[in-house]
C-alpha cells in the first residue's frame, strides 16, 4: 500500500512510498482509513521543527471503518465507523501523568504519526482501547476531524473558566482556530477574530461561523479594534492559535487587568514578547498542549449531541497521490481543514 512517509531527519525528506500493510494482532483493530487531516504538526514535522521517529508514516487526524479485529477485542465489530486517539500508541501506563490520564506528558510517549506509524495511508492497526465509533449521523469527514475538536475542547473548556457574555479575541483563524471559534459562538461569547492578509479566505469562515467582529492586521489596527469592542478595558479572555510572535504580543496587548490567556499554536522557535505585561496585568496563562481523556470523552458527547458546526472547515479533499499540493495548500492558508483520502496512485 501507499504511505506519506518522514523518511529521515531533516527539512522535508517526505515522499509516498510503497509500504507494508499492517498486520491486526489478537488485542487491536484494523481501519481502513477514509479521511485523514492534514494537521499543522504535519507541517512543523516537514520542517523538522516537531519531534518524529523516522523512518514513520505521517496523519493522526483520521476516520475509517473497522475492517478485522482482533479475537480478544470485545466492544467493536467489523464495519464500525470509527476514529482514534492517536497519542497513546505508545505509553508507559504507569507513571503519574498515565494514571490520571494526562498521557500527554509521559516520557515514553509516542503517537500516529510522529512517533509510530499513522494514517496518511490505506489501513491502521491500533490497540481496542485506542478506538472510538463515532455517531451513524455524523460524517467521515467530520469525523476526521476529531482530534483538533479534542486539542480545541481542552484549550475552551478545561483550562479556564469563559463564561457566556464574555469577549475573547481568538488570534489565528486556521482548523484549531476555526473550531475554538465555534465553541466559543456555542457557549454566548462576543469573539473578535484576528488574522492576515494570507487569512482571507479563513476570516470568511469566521464570519459563516459567527465571529462578530472580524480583524485584518494587515490592513486594520487591531488595538484600536479591541478599545473600540470593550470600552478599552481590553478583552477577558485571548486564545493565541496562530502560533507567531507578533500574535503572541498582540494577545498580550489585548487582554484586560486579570485577563486569561490561553495559548494554543505551536510557535516553533524562541519569540520576543514583553514580559511584563504579564506582571503588570497580573495575567493568567496557561498553555494547551493536546488533549487527555477525560478531553475524548467530553468529544464523543458533543458529538452525539450533534449542536456544533463543522463542516464549513473542510475546505479541500485531495487524494494521497497530490499529498504535496495539499500540503502546500496549508502553508499558504488558502483554506480551512484540507483532508487526504487514499488512492492507488
Amino acid at each position: 500500500m501507499k504511505a506519506i512517509v518522514k523518511e529521515k531527519s531533516g527539512y522535508g525528506n517526505v515522499t509516498l512510498m510503497d509500504v507494508q500493510e499492517p498486520a491486526c494482532d489478537s488485542g487491536s483493530v484494523k481501519i481502513e482509513i477514509k479521511y485523514t487531516g492534514i494537521c499543522g504538526t504535519d507541517l512543523h514535522i516537514y520542517h523538522d521543527t516537531y519531534k518524529s521517529n523516522p523512518p514513520v508514516i505521517l496523519g493522526h487526524e483520521f476516520s475509517g471503518i473497522i475492517t478485522e479485529i482482533g479475537k480478544n477485542v470485545q466492544r467493536f465489530q467489523i464495519g464500525d465507523k470509527v476514529t482514534a486517539l492517536p497519542s497513546t500508541a505508545v505509553t508507559c501506563g504507569a507513571c503519574e501523568h498515565c494514571r490520571t490520564g494526562n498521557y500527554m506528558f509521559c516520557t515514553k510517549r509516542k503517537s500516529l504519526g510522529s512517533g509510530v506509524d499513522g494514517a496518511f495511508t490505506k489501513y491502521v492497526v491500533v490497540r481496542e482501547d485506542m478506538v472510538y465509533k463515532i455517531p451513524d449521523h455524523l460524517s467521515l469527514e467530520e469525523a476526521a476531524l476529531t482530534e483538533p475538536l479534542a486539542c480545541a475542547v481542552k484549550a475552551i473548556e478545561e483550562l479556564t473558566p469563559i463564561h457566556v457574555g464574555d469577549t475573547v479575541l481568538l488570534s489565528g483563524p486556521g482548523p484549531i482556530g476555526l473550531i475554538c471559534l465555534s465553541l466559543l459562538v456555542m457557549k454566548g461569547c462576543k469573539v473578535i477574530v484576528a488574522g492576515t492578509n494570507a487569512d482571507a479566505s479563513r476570516l470568511e469562515i469566521a464570519k459563516e461561523l459567527g465571529a462578530d467582529v472580524i480583524v485584518n492586521v494587515s490592513e486594520e489596527n487591531l488595538d484600536e479594534v479591541i478599545n473600540r469592542e470593550t470600552e478599552s478595558k481590553g478583552v477577558d479572555v485571548a486564545v493565541e492559535c496562530a502560533g507567531a510572535g507578533p500574535s503572541v504580543s498582540s494577545c498580550l496587548r489585548a487582554l484586560k487587568k486579570r485577563g486569561a490567556y490561553i495559548q494554543v499554536g505551536i510557535v516553533g522557535k524562541e519569540i520576543s514578547i514583553d514580559y511584563d505585561t504579564i506582571l503588570y496585568k497580573q495575567l493568567q496563562l496557561v498553555a494547551s498542549y493536546a488533549h487527555s481523556i477525560e478531553t475524548w470523552d467530553r468529544v464523543m458527547n458533543i458529538w452525539k449531541q450533534n449542536k456544533i458546526r463543522l463542516q464549513p472547515i473542510i475546505t479541500h479533499k485531495l487524494p494521497l497521490s497530490q499529498w504535496k499540493e495539499a500540503f502546500e495548500i496549508c502553508e499558504q492558508k488558502i483554506g480551512g481543514k484540507v483532508l487526504l483520502s487514499y488512492d492507488e496512485k
